[in-house]
């Protein structure tokens, strides 16, 4: 009995101790796993290269695109293409490729401003019999062109027609116009034309463009008649 009560207050003890050491423990047990983080990543060689690889292979395929590998400059023209088949003079004969028969070519004559820098273009082609004009041509001129001044053409220095200009779009603003028999006459005699446009920017000015007259008569003898 005595052994009993002696053994019951070291119980109580124990007991009073356990939340104590089991709290402990606890708080023991979890602090390490409150304050563990995860292991950082590395990259390891290996993968940092492949990376490297990677992109300098990406930046070589964009730089691939956008060369130019050249082509066979004496090929033939591709079927429906235009290409420029004779130069006759200051003319250039320029026609549109076909599977068989006979191709359709217009005359083409690119102007200057005196000093190599392109201005502006004619294309000539001649009509069906019948109408009062025998030929016609497209002129291209540069944007901010005074419209409402017109257009005026002139031959070796003589009496200059004005034409009015048709429409504009991103290349340029187009004038339409019909030749006659005297007109193309007139070209076949003449050694050049004067092209007068106007700038939009500087109304009290003019742009005189010279067309060249040579080879004039041998190019029209081969240009075809425009089908309506």
């Amino acid at each position: 009995m005595t052994k009993f009560l002696t053994a019951l207050p070291l119980c109580t003890a124990l007991l009073a101790l356990m939340p104590a050491v089991v709290g402990a423990q606890t708080a023991t047990t979890t602090e390490p796993a409150e304050q563990s983080t995860a292991p950082e990543q590395s990259t390891t060689p290996e993968q940092s290269s492949t990376s490297e690889q990677s992109n300098t292979s990406e930046q070589s395929s964009s730089v691939q695109e956008g060369l130019s590998l050249g082509e066979d400059a004496d090929k033939d023209p591709s079927i429906g293409q235009p290409y420029a088949k004779e130069v006759i003079g200051a003319w250039e004969l320029r026609c549109i490729k076909l599977e068989e028969g006979e191709e359709p070519c217009q005359m083409y004559q690119l102007m200057d401003d005196g000093q190599g820098a392109p201005v502006a273009e004619v294309s000539l082609f001649r009509l069906p019999a019948g109408g009062k004009a025998i030929a016609g041509a497209t002129i291209i001129v540069p944007l901010e062109t005074a419209l409402p001044q017109q257009l005026t053409i002139s031959i070796d220095g003589g009496k200059a027609r004005r034409y009015p200009y048709a429409f504009c779009n991103p290349v340029g603003c187009y004038v339409r116009l019909g030749l006659t028999e005297g007109d193309i006459t007139a070209f076949k005699r003449g050694n050049e034309a004067k092209l007068t446009i106007v700038p939009a920017l500087a109304p009290d000015q003019t742009v005189e463009l010279t067309l060249s007259l040579e080879g004039f008569t041998a190019s029209y003898d081969k240009a075809s008649v425009l089908e309506q």
